[in-house]
């Protein structure tokens, strides 16, 4: 029942001395749950400020090395051993594990300034044979490379067209016009920018090549591959000149644009010989970068090597470390004083024996040390306490699923307590299917078995046994409907017997009840579930859509009822009998008496034999609308009486509550007049039955304030109990979706194969069984799960919880490691 509402909290001041606040608050987040109050919220002062600084630093280093590790291939940093962690915290001190940060910050920047380099030297060599390689080509008069025209000199080029742009000897000694070339490396994505920079410059009288190099190469500042392409620029030339200004222009472009420039072999005789001596130098490069990368390597082992067996890599035990000692300095830069530090604090009641004794027990182990103590408030607190429901691997997916709606006020009825069955019995209810049911019921043990494989993904992790709950209701269900992927069984035999007749000429089965009808003492129904014989009858959409439609209803008055007894609950709780007899018991009795009086009619019309059985829905009209029944099912005073009293509830929850809190407010103001008060600014005390609460108040409200919140809520649950009753009947709809979707996909696939004749039927099948599968996958096991899911979580959070959940409570946030270590944003 520790569900049933959240902790009791205190309230108290903890005072740490300062030499040994920080040992104080470590011991507090390893053993203890208390939240501490920022003391120093007004004036902002952090007096630990320093530390966190250099905590952060030593944060940006670790992210750093945990960047230039991770680029090492077949490098893998153990994770996830929190448990091993926290066993071993105070292996480590601040002091040492910075300055071992910080010198081996300081060999892995000079690591990244020689690897820099390394690939800058190899990456010019490479470039530079590939120019040389391409030079090879043109010279040899043999074009394999992707050729890109620009401007006036972008004619065909045959044979006589590349001798005149490589030239002759005669030409040179006359210094005749021909053409020069610019040749380089460019980024491949940056080969149309620099074409267009190019024509728009030179007019059009350039005519540029581009050769792809397939070889990527890395960059020396990112470390990323980049695709390069080997350029060369033709123009015409004065070569009698000694400098001209096409070349000078070109030369221009080629700078801003941010691209390698090599000179361009003068003979193939010369290219041989360039290009042996670079394919040398690149070799040698190679081999200098390798040896580089094994010392690094070598570097990172200590990085990535576990400090003891089965625990986590050191990176990933600093990086915990630092996320453990940064919350340590947060959490005492909300103390204040200077000789002692003092700060308030919130703690679960049952825990505050622990918590002194773990206090005064390390304060003893060094003798003449000052120690903490834990002083708790006399006078209850004027704010309202924090939230602290204790939750296990159970219940944590229910309450995380309630806790979206809302956190329950202090000491609130906590829904989980009933959804914890209710929520997985209504999905069952939608889903309703043996096979479909199997299928989430064994995919929920597998994740309950194999739990640590899916700690990484939370949605399964935590949700296994929710899952696990929500296929064993969809089988129960299933077996209620009698629903096997579409397919009736038949495990105890019908109770309907068949007559064969013929109906213009068509053989027509005509189903007798084979059981007593008429509760005479003769043989019973179907002993479970639904009669077989209903699969495939041509009224079975009619009388099932009938079942399950009054089924919804009754199960959301069940349901609705609850969420009122839950009301009645906080309201003894809290000592508010002006909710317990002016909201809590008209609501009760207008549930009861139309919407429990229909639930009644529909049990009784169904356990009880009648010739002429009434209709409920008329009855409920006539009683609704003060006319005659013409079919009673309990005579004609019953339904007028309750719906008497259900319309005298409208007045009871709308007049007397505003009434008696005018009166109380007149009388509490006549008495804060003459004695000063008792709660303060901001609230008043509550004495009922010797326990005092705290009710705050943000603001004094006026009478028509109090009569207009009134007749909203009056409406509200007036108009929302119909509507609410009536949301219910998702269930059936849902339920009739899923069968309806089932049926049609068994019968357009395995069905349909099922009608060839043999031996094309088992060819079909298998194939068809494959098609089948998929689409029970994707669609009911998928899509339908998720729907399900939606719509039992809105008949939660609207229909039910609204009955008495104010859902207006904060969090308790204890200081835990555990808590901050699992926070995974701040991983790397």
């Amino acid at each position: 029942m520790g569900l049933l509402r959240s902790e009791i909290m205190k309230h108290g001041t903890l005072v740490l001395p300062t030499d040994r606040a920080r040992d104080f608050i470590d011991l507090i987040g390893e053993k203890t749950n208390m939240q501490f109050e920022d003391m120093n919220a007004r004036d902002m002062q952090r007096p630990y400020k320093k530390y966190i600084q250099r905590i952060d630093e030593m944060e940006r280093i670790l992210r750093f090395l945990g960047d230039e590790v991770g680029k090492i291939p077949s490098v893998h940093v153990l994770k996830d051993y929190l448990d091993d962690f926290l066993a071993h915290t105070n292996d480590y001190k601040l002091d040492d594990v910075e300055s071992q940060l910080k010198r081996i910050h300081d060999d892995f920047v000079q690591f990244k300034e020689n690897n820099s380099s390394l690939v800058s030297k190899r990456n010019a060599a490479l470039e530079e044979l590939y120019v040389v390689r391409t030079a090879l080509v043109q010279i040899g008069h043999r074009s394999t490379g992707q050729s890109q025209v620009v401007g006036k000199a972008a004619e065909k080029l045959d044979y006589e067209e590349t001798q005149l742009l490589i030239g002759d000897d005669d030409s040179k000694r006359r210094g005749e016009t021909m053409f020069s070339n610019i040749a380089g490396v460019i980024p491949q994505d940056e080969q149309d920018r620099f074409a267009r920079s190019l024509f728009r410059a030179t007019r059009g009288n350039t005519y540029v090549h581009f050769q792809e190099i397939h070889e990527p190469m890395q960059d020396p500042k990112t470390g990323k591959a980049m695709k390069k392409s080997v350029f060369v620029v033709y123009f015409q030339d004065q070569r009698s000149q000694s400098i001209s200004a096409m070349a000078d222009r070109v030369h221009k472009i080629c700078s801003s644009s941010g691209v390698n420039t090599y000179s361009w072999p003068s003979s193939p005789e010369v290219a041989e010989e360039r290009k042996l001596n670079l394919e040398a130098q690149v070799g040698d490069q190679e081999c200098a970068l390798k040896a580089h990368e094994g010392f690094v390597l070598e570097a990172s082992q200590t990085l990535i090597a576990a400090p003891r067996a089965g625990g986590n890599s050191l990176i990933e035990e600093w990086r915990l470390f630092c996320m453990k000692e940064k919350a340590i300095y947060a959490s005492l830069n909300m103390f204040e004083g200077h000789m002692n530090l003092r700060a308030n604090c919130w703690y679960p009641a049952a825990e505050e024996d622990q918590i002194r004794a773990l206090l005064i027990q390390h304060g003893s182990r060094q003798q003449g040390a000052s120690s903490a103590m834990l002083v708790s408030d006399r006078i209850p607190p004027r704010t309202m306490p924090p939230t602290y429901i204790r939750t296990n691997e159970f219940t944590t997916s229910n309450q995380t699923l309630v806790d979206l709606y809302g956190l329950p006020r202090y000491q609130e009825a906590n829904p989980v307590l009933l959804s914890l069955v209710t929520f997985p019995f209504l999905f069952g209810v939608m889903y309703g299917d043996v096979g479909h049911g199997m299928m989430l019921f064994l995919f929920g043990l597998y994740l309950v078995w194999r739990a640590e494989d899916f700690k990484s993904i939370s949605l399964l992790y935590n949700g296994r046994y929710l899952i696990t709950m929500m296929g064993f209701f969809g089988v129960y269900a299933g077996l209620m409907y009698n629903d096997l992927f579409s397919v009736g069984m038949d495990f105890f035999g019908s109770r309907w017997t068949a007559t064969e007749s013929h109906d213009a000429g068509k053989a027509v089965h005509i189903f007798e009840p084979a059981y007593d009808v008429k509760n005479m003492g003769g043989p019973g129904p179907y002993p479970f579930g639904l009669d077989p014989a209903w699969h495939g009858a041509a009224n079975e959409l009619v009388f099932v859509n009938s079942l399950k439609m009054k089924l919804s209803v009754i199960l959301g008055v069940v349901q609705m009822i609850a969420g009122l007894f839950f009301r009645f609950g906080n309201s003894i709780h809290e000592g508010n009998m002006v909710d317990f007899f002016c909201e809590c018991c008209p609501m009760m009795v207008f549930m009861v008496c139309f919407f429990g009086f229909m639930d009644y009619m529909i049990l009784y019309k169904w356990v009880t034999p009648m010739d002429d059985p009434p209709s409920i829905i008329n009855s409920l009209i006539a009683m609704g609308m003060w006319q005659r029944d013409s079919s009673p099912m309990f005579g004609s005073e019953l339904p007028k009486m309750l719906m008497a009293v259900t319309m005298l509830t409208v007045p009871w929850m709308l007049i007397p509550k505003p009434v008696i809190l005018y009166f109380r407010m007149k009388q509490e103001h006549a008495n804060g007049a003459g004695h000063g008060g008792h709660g303060g600014e901001g609230g008043h005390l509550i004495e009922d039955g010797g326990k005092v609460a705290v009710a705050e108040e943000e603001e004094e409200h006026g009478m028509g304030e109090i009569v207009i919140h009134q007749v909203i809520e009056t409406i509200e649950y007036v108009l929302g109990t119909v509507s609410h009753t009536a949301s219910y009947l998702r269930l059936w709809a849902l339920s009739l979706a899923h069968q309806q979707l089932s049926f049609v996909f068994f019968q357009k696939t395995l069905l349909a194969g099922m009608g060839l004749r043999f031996p094309a039927n088992i060819a079909v099948v298998y194939i068809l069984f494959a098609v089948w599968f998929i689409i029970t996958l994707g669609v009911l096991m998928g899509m339908d799960v998720m729907e399900c899911v939606l719509h039992v979580l809105r008949l939660h959070w609207i229909e039910f919880q609204s009955k008495f959940y104010r859902a207006d409570g904060y969090a308790f946030m204890p200081y835990r490691h555990r808590n901050i270590c699992e926070d995974k944003d701040d991983a790397m």
